[in-house]
């Protein structure tokens, strides 16, 4: 019997919804517990048995529920680079435990029967989270392929601590955001990223043809994936060989500065801009801006690609409790570790959101009122909380208001945010008003 291609397989299979953006009800799936990777033995003995084996260049590292255990161990399928967190020694978390959050209840977007924080951990298919509440871990549990001390792949929350780097280094003058593209990277002039300004870069409103389609093998999102190696590459490709070889292939469509567009290329863009006007690749400005200052407990690292550059759109792995730390390190505006990170400016600029006017509500139901501003979703909400978000549920969720900082890695079945979200948003939200009282 002739095997299916890969794109209609192992990969599209999973990611058929990708593209839609919008809030709906997954179909029937097995459950948290039923598809526990530790459980079902997954990549457990030596060697394994065949049919538990997880490959990735037969994409089964892309297959629910395969991915619960591979998110949790990226770096044993993939090429990756280290991003150090120094050799000064770990600053603790200050821990206050509290017994009562589980049972702490919200009601689900477009749902009438509550739910509580306990339940939703599950329904959420968490890998782990970590709540802090002025300053002190309040929450930590974990399941499945991951613990304390593994890292995690974070998706898109990628992304934020890129827009962040490129808004540093526009606030430290090395960066103007009204310039073009090709002023930094000459190699783009006759792309669609020529005319494009960096402000147009960080917050994602670029006019160029690029979709994340993952249901449309011509859509632009598969080449760059492929390119980088981000997903294994098909029989007979003879498309761009790494990132620097893809991104000057994207064209202009439309006017850049229009409506926010969310793609992936634009942080991808981003990164190469940083390593030019640094001299260094992303990871190491990640390690000597961010990583070794905020008292780290572990080294992060980066999925590549053939020339190993790091995938800055959504290559980075950490452990659960150092992304709370840079979650807490922006809850107070840029200091953490008894030093000044990042300037306060650049954390106020992300907190005050973006244009709303640019920010499409219909293809995020899930979002009423939200915005987006140096690559970080900005909720606009009561308590002015702001997000870094990453698909399958991964999360860094600051509250500035309830001095609240949540951090989530997940392996949900379905990639598109605008699932989870309901069983998500409105809980964070709950828990901010009770730990207020």
């Amino acid at each position: 019997m002739k095997k299916t291609p890969l794109l209609h397989s192992a990969i599209a299979s999973t990611l058929w919804v990708f593209s839609t953006g919008l809030m709906a009800q997954a179909p029937a799936l097995p459950t948290a517990a039923q598809t526990d990777p530790v459980t079902l033995g997954w990549m457990q003995g030596s060697p394994p048995p065949a049919n538990k084996v997880i490959q990735f260049y037969d994409g089964s590292f892309y297959k629910f529920p395969q991915f619960r255990w591979s998110f949790s161990n990226y770096r044993q399928l993939a090429p990756t680079t280290n991003v150090s967190r120094g050799t000064t020694p770990a600053v603790a978390l200050p821990g206050d435990e509290r017994k009562d959050l589980d049972a702490v209840s919200f009601t689900p977007l477009g749902k009438t029967e509550p739910m509580t924080w306990g339940q939703a951990f599950d329904a959420n298919y968490t890998d782990g989270v970590l709540v802090m509440h002025k300053g002190k871990v309040v929450y930590e549990r974990y399941a499945g392929a991951l613990s304390a001390d593994k890292q995690h792949i974070s998706m898109s929350v990628t992304k934020s601590f890129f827009g962040l780097i490129g808004a540093i280094l526009v606030a430290e003058g090395k960066l103007d955001e009204n310039a073009k593209v090709a002023q930094y990277v000459p190699e783009l002039k006759d792309s669609g990223f020529g005319d494009a300004t960096i402000r147009n870069l960080l917050d994602m409103r670029t006019g160029i043809q690029y979709t994340e389609g993952y249901m449309d093998p011509k859509s632009e999102i598969w080449t760059h994936m492929f390119a980088g190696r981000v997903f294994p590459r098909p029989p007979g490709y003879q498309g761009p060989d790494n990132f620097y070889a893809f991104m000057p292939t994207i064209k202009k469509q439309g006017e850049h500065g229009g409506e926010f567009a969310y793609k992936t290329v634009n942080t991808d863009v981003l990164g190469w801009v940083i390593s030019r006007v640094t001299g260094k690749s992303v990871g190491q400005n990640l390690t000597e801006r961010i990583w070794s200052k905020l008292g780290t407990e572990q080294d992060a690292y980066f999925a590549v690609d053939s020339l190993g550059t790091e995938f800055a759109g959504g290559g980075l792995n950490a452990s659960l409790r150092d992304m709370a730390r840079f979650g807490e390190m922006m809850r107070n505006q840029g200091r953490f570790n008894g030093q000044q990170i990042i300037p306060a400016a650049v954390v106020q600029d992300i907190a005050k959101g973006g244009d709303k006017s640019a920010f499409p509500q219909a293809t995020y139901p899930t979002l009423p009122g939200w915005s987006y501003r140096n690559m970080w979703w900005v909720s606009g909400n009561e308590h002015g909380a702001y997000s870094a978000r990453g698909i399958h549920g991964q999360a860094i969720y600051v509250d500035p208001k309830a001095e609240m900082v949540i951090a989530r890695f997940a392996s949900f079945p379905m990639p598109n945010n605008p699932f989870n979200d309901p069983t998500s948003l409105p809980a964070y939200m709950a828990l901010a008003k009770h730990l207020m009282k």
